[in-house]
């Protein structure tokens, strides 16, 4: 019921801008549509610089809960600041990384042509989850990926002739319905992901194997 309401939805507003636009004189509606398209453009990148800076950094939220834990008695310090560690790091940030992943698999279903939304939830997937784990290792090259993987998108994309066309991009909105309905294992994904990297992140630290992070691309 949801995903065919949300289909109705989608429908009737591509039929909304298709009657408001028939209103206009032909070369009002081409300047609405390129208004539109550059609108968009601007806007994906935007937030393909937000989003590099964000999901290219290792420790992408700096709550610091534990800075909350009074608790004075030892193994009950211990306890909290693990379970703390467990809600801001398992919990939370999971959740984080994942609105970006909705957002950037949004535009992926805009720009891309002939792309299942299954095929496009993947590509968006793994890319997420390639700079997360490079985000480990170096984050300056986590961030140099997270720029040139979106843009080199957003590149191939303007190579389409139809990519100009709004009715196109509009059209693409049908396909968000699906995007819902097959979304959850990519969350539980997402969560399983961080999970084993924290982890080892932790056996690292713990036994003194960890590597200052690196923040300049190249920096030895």
């Amino acid at each position: 019921m949801a995903t065919e309401a949300l289909t109705q939805t989608t429908e009737s507003l591509i039929e909304g801008y298709n009657i408001f636009l028939s209103t206009f004189p032909t070369f009002l509606q081409q300047f609405i549509n390129l208004f539109l398209i550059v609108f968009i453009v601007v806007v994906y990148f935007v937030l393909v610089w937000k989003f590099h800076n964000f999901i290219a950094t290792k420790n992408v939220i700096n709550l610091n809960l534990n800075q909350y834990n009074q608790v004075e008695h030892p193994s009950l310090a211990k306890f909290l600041a693990g379970s703390l560690y467990l809600v801001e790091y398992i919990i939370i940030l999971p959740f984080v990384i994942f609105f970006w992943f909705s957002v950037f698999t949004f535009f992926l279903v805009l720009f891309t042509e002939d792309l299942s939304i299954g095929t496009t939830l993947i590509v968006s997937a793994t890319l997420v989850s390639s700079i997360r784990m490079i985000a480990y290792y170096r984050e300056g090259l986590a961030k140099e990926l997270a720029k040139l993987l979106p843009f080199t998108i957003l590149a191939i994309s303007f190579l389409n002739p139809n990519f100009f066309h709004v009715e196109r991009l509009v059209g693409q909105l049908i396909q968000i319905p699906d995007f819902f309905s097959q979304i959850l294992i990519y969350f539980v994904f997402i969560i399983i992901l961080e999970t084993i990297l924290r982890f080892f992140d932790f056996l690292f630290s713990f036994f003194g194997m960890e590597e200052p992070v690196q923040e300049e691309y190249g920096e030895e």
